[in-house]
């Protein structure tokens, strides 16, 4: 097992931020750390790193109890953190340099190493440039070098696509996945649920301190109650429809929404079981005789779990 989070508290005066939370990675994983903002991520990831303290718990890397001067674990870990941590007054490939310098002494292997990080994060032609010449992408990328230039066998990413353009978070998350397949456990936290769902063999949603759910995409769709999702776009409906269809059997809820500029009005009905809920509900049309533009059905996604487990409230 490359991470052990057993029953680890960590409080904030009265804040619980880590509430007993259970936590395990296993070699060759890229394991999705998902939930809202405040529910305990970066407590967490601060904690397994032993950049903060926990009230009790155990927390072990590579099979050791991790501490703050466990050195020779450290330097089995890469951590690319959301905000960029680069030196304005270094060249790219001096950036590099100043960080795989503080885990790799031998200058020769460093060297080859540099070249590594600079080749796959696509920022050859870019060495001589400073961080402040470089756009938003490339940044981003420069950071990933930076973390990843020492062969961690063990990577932290936290929100690295964070406001990229479309290629540029395609290339990264093609990166992440060619890194694991090279042998490298990642621990990837994200608000993009669709990339979570791209690359992460496991996925853990949390809340509130705990651990919600943890499982494959598969498992997670098939742990909540929506099973089915039928969308729906009426040119004419009123009160009697609504609670028509409030009446269909296996319906769990419904949602409306009237589209901007024309008379339609879309609906979302979620179910708990998926068979006949189409039949049933266009002979409902039929018998009321609606005119409809638009009948669809779609499994749940991710986003429909996380929403599920924690809630549609907003968070700070």
């Amino acid at each position: 097992m490359i991470i052990e989070v057993s029953q680890c508290v960590k409080r904030y005066k009265e804040v619980l931020a880590l509430d007993h939370f259970d936590f395990k990675v296993k070699e060759g994983e890229i394991v999705g750390l998902l939930g809202p903002n405040g529910s305990g991520k970066t407590t967490l990831i601060n904690c397994i790193l032993a950049l903060l303290k926990f009230d009790q718990g155990e927390i072990k890397l590579f099979g050791q109890e991790m501490r703050p001067n466990a050195w020779d674990i450290k330097a089995r870990i890469g951590v690319v953190p959301q905000e960029l941590a680069l030196m304005e007054n270094l060249t790219v490939r001096e950036n590099i340099d100043y960080f795989c310098g503080l885990y790799v002494d031998d200058k020769k292997r460093s060297k080859g190493l540099i070249e590594e990080a600079i080749h796959a994060t696509g920022l050859a032609g870019y060495e001589k440039f400073y961080p402040r010449k470089l756009s938003g992408g490339l940044k981003r990328r420069l950071n990933i070098a930076c973390g990843i230039a020492h062969k961690p066998e063990l990577l932290f990413l936290d929100e690295p696509t964070v406001a990229v353009d479309a290629q540029s978070r395609n290339f990264i998350l093609e990166q992440v996945q060619k890194m694991n397949a090279e042998g490298t456990t990642v621990v990837y936290t994200t608000h993009y649920l669709e990339e979570a769902q791209q690359i992460c063999s496991r996925i853990i949603i949390m809340d509130k301190g705990k651990n919600l759910v943890s499982g494959s995409t598969e498992e997670l769709l098939s742990s909540i109650e929506t099973s089915e999702k039928i969308h729906l776009s009426l040119l004419h409906s009123d009160e009697a429809f609504r609670e028509g269809i409030s009446q269909l059997p296996q319906l769990l809820e419904f949602s409306e929404e009237k589209n901007p500029g024309s008379k339609e009005t879309h609906y979302v009905l979620k179910f708990a079981k998926s068979s006949n809920n189409l039949l049933h509900l266009l002979h409902y049309i039929q018998e009321q005789g609606l005119e409809y533009t638009q009948l669809y059905s779609e499994r749940p996604t991710l986003n429909d779990v996380f929403l599920e487990l924690t809630g549609k409230e907003l968070r700070d």
